[in-house]
């Protein structure tokens, strides 16, 4: 069993690292202020469930191996960092479309971001280092390691996830403030495609972690 004293350190050095701004948060807050609330909610859940794939993944011994084999994890890395280009691609050049406004009773893509999401997330190798770098210093050895790396992996991505949920709300706000400034909207949505493509490219410079 995990001890109490290590359990509250874990709690805490978690919320630490899931309101620090990062990629996911980024990533997050492009969509949303790209497509909308509804997008944007999408598109976190769908991270949250390609954080679970890696906490499976890596209790189950998957990660370690991706992670010591130089070659998988340039392949995932570039699949993940391919993809989120192509989606800040695309986001770029619908810039200037008319885009479905909450206040116009048009159905927003929240399936588009929930997939984008789950994608972007399941082929980060980043994701699957931090994983096996940050909850085995947490992990009693005697107990049921599988079970106690579930278990904080789990709890690590609620976190992350809901997080990411306030940062939807507080870009979708911004997303609906300038929702009668089209010109604005555009702008909005050419620097979030922006991001994307710069996301993908620090995904594709990052480096294995040395062993």
């Amino acid at each position: 069993m995990i001890d109490l004293a290590a359990f509250l350190l874990f709690l805490g050095a978690a919320l630490v690292i899931a309101i620090t701004p990062g990629p996911g948060i980024m990533f997050v807050a492009a969509r949303t202020l790209a497509g909308g609330r509804a997008e944007g909610l999408g598109c976190t859940l769908g991270t949250g469930l390609g954080g679970l794939v890696h906490v499976a993944a890596g209790a189950a011994g998957v990660s370690a191996l991706v992670l010591a084999s130089a070659e998988a994890f340039t392949l995932l890395k570039i699949a993940g960092a391919l993809y989120l280009v192509w989606i800040g691609i695309r986001i770029w050049r619908e810039a200037g479309t008319v885009v479905p406004l909450p206040q116009a009773g048009l159905a927003p893509r929240p399936r588009s971001g929930f997939r984008d999401g789950i994608v972007v997330e399941a082929l980060n190798p980043k994701t699957a280092a931090f994983f096996l770098a940050f909850i085995p210093q947490f992990v009693d050895p005697a107990g049921a390691v599988a079970a106690q790396f579930v278990l904080l992996g789990t709890i690590s991505v609620v976190l992350n996830t809901a997080v990411d949920a306030l940062v939807v709300v507080w870009a979708a706000r911004v997303r609906d403030g300038a929702a009668r400034r089209p010109g604005l909207i555009r702008r909005l949505r050419q620097a979030s495609g922006g991001a994307m493509v710069a996301l993908g490219l620090a995904l594709a410079a990052a480096r294995r972690p040395a062993s």
